[in-house]
């Protein structure tokens, strides 16, 4: 698939079909059962027969998980933080915006906090993601582009402004537009709501065993600058195997918990970036193939990425997918200009 030119709105819906590159994209229009379409979860080996592994994870779950995958958009500005329900997402991108700011894309499948937020609004760019997962899309607004290629009806769409207002919630104790929450519950019962189908297609990934030894070299610390303003990083815990996770140089915090977020994979790739108007507004390569590095176990291992035809984002070595560990996974875009490396550093 190639790279798309958002600013030619007539061939919007076109586009986005081409963009989904996943199965069939239509959704019912009156509620369906949750079934689900994704391969069966097998037992987790050594454990009890009632226990599965969770899709996005890899982590034994009591039940096979069959519901569709929910994708909140969440906002990464100063005003913004500490944010609420990021950790108990299964997986987070993180991209940049216009004014050089990043936001999250969380998805979520085998938990569902309480409280997720605040959100922000969608572009053209997570819009093909979200559909790799083939996620119930959770927003509020989007630009011109983004919110033409949803009114086409090929995807659930959870707009606060134009969908489905009832998902979410305004918290007084913060200021608009930095004060927009949702919970997955409520973003469930929206989409059953709303017509759409309960149960997705859930890419799946290979994992690693918990035992299984990480090759490469040793990488425990990672500075990730996506901007003069924006800035991520990670510091490698060996006691629990799992990354911490930095924002602006400090630990990023959950609301609800106090508890800094963590990470099993990181993975850091670099997109062709191409700003579009005065606004700034970019349009991001979501479909590769480039460069990147996996970091897992404090280890690190150069890899190329793609999204192929199941629509989710795989990293590579000489062809061969990499596993991941059982865990969550945070991947982050940033510009392939300069260079991946003038965006990367880690020791």
């Amino acid at each position: 698939m190639a790279r798309y030119h958002w600013l030619s709105l007539g061939l919007t819906t076109v586009l986005a079909l081409t963009a989904a590159g996943c199965g069939n994209l239509t959704e019912k229009t009156s509620p369906s059962p949750a079934q689900s379409t994704e391969q069966q979860a097998e037992p987790v080996s050594g454990q009890n027969n009632a226990s599965y592994l969770a899709p996005l994870t890899g982590l034994p779950v009591d039940h096979e998980i069959k519901d569709r995958v929910v994708m909140v958009m969440i906002n990464n500005h100063g005003k913004a933080r500490p944010q609420s329900g990021l950790d108990q997402a299964d997986m987070v991108y993180e991209m940049l915006e216009e004014g050089l700011i990043t936001r999250f894309m969380a998805f979520y499948q085998s938990h569902s906090p309480k409280i997720v937020g605040p959100v922000r609004s969608i572009r053209p760019y997570n819009v093909e993601l979200g559909q790799g997962f083939d996620a119930i899309m959770s927003h509020a607004g989007g630009s011109v582009a983004a919110l033409s290629m949803l009114k086409s009806g090929q995807y659930a769409d959870l707009d606060e402004i134009y969908a489905y207002s009832k998902a979410y919630w305004r918290d007084k104790s913060r200021r608009a537009p930095h004060n927009l929450y949702t919970s997955i519950a409520k973003l469930r019962a929206g989409a059953e709501a709303k017509g759409y189908n309960l149960g997705g297609t859930t890419p799946t990934f290979s994992f690693h065993t918990t035992d299984e030894p990480m090759n490469g070299k040793v990488a425990t610390t990672i500075t990730v600058t996506y901007s003069k303003r924006n800035n991520a990083g990670y510091e490698y815990d060996a006691a629990t195997k799992q990354y911490k996770r930095l924002t602006a140089g400090k630990p990023h915090l959950d609301k609800e918990t106090g508890k800094q977020l963590t990470a099993t994979n990181v993975l850091v790739i670099a997109a062709h970036h191409r700003t579009l108007d005065r606004e700034g507004r970019l349009e991001i390569d979501t479909t590769g193939p480039g460069q990147g590095y996996m970091f897992q176990r404090g280890k690190v291992l150069p890899v190329t990425w793609e999204r192929r035809a199941d629509g989710a984002i795989r990293a590579y070595q000489n062809g061969v997918e990499v596993k991941l560990y059982p865990g969550t996974t945070w991947v982050n875009v940033v510009p392939d200009t300069p260079s991946l490396k003038a965006h990367l550093s880690f020791k």
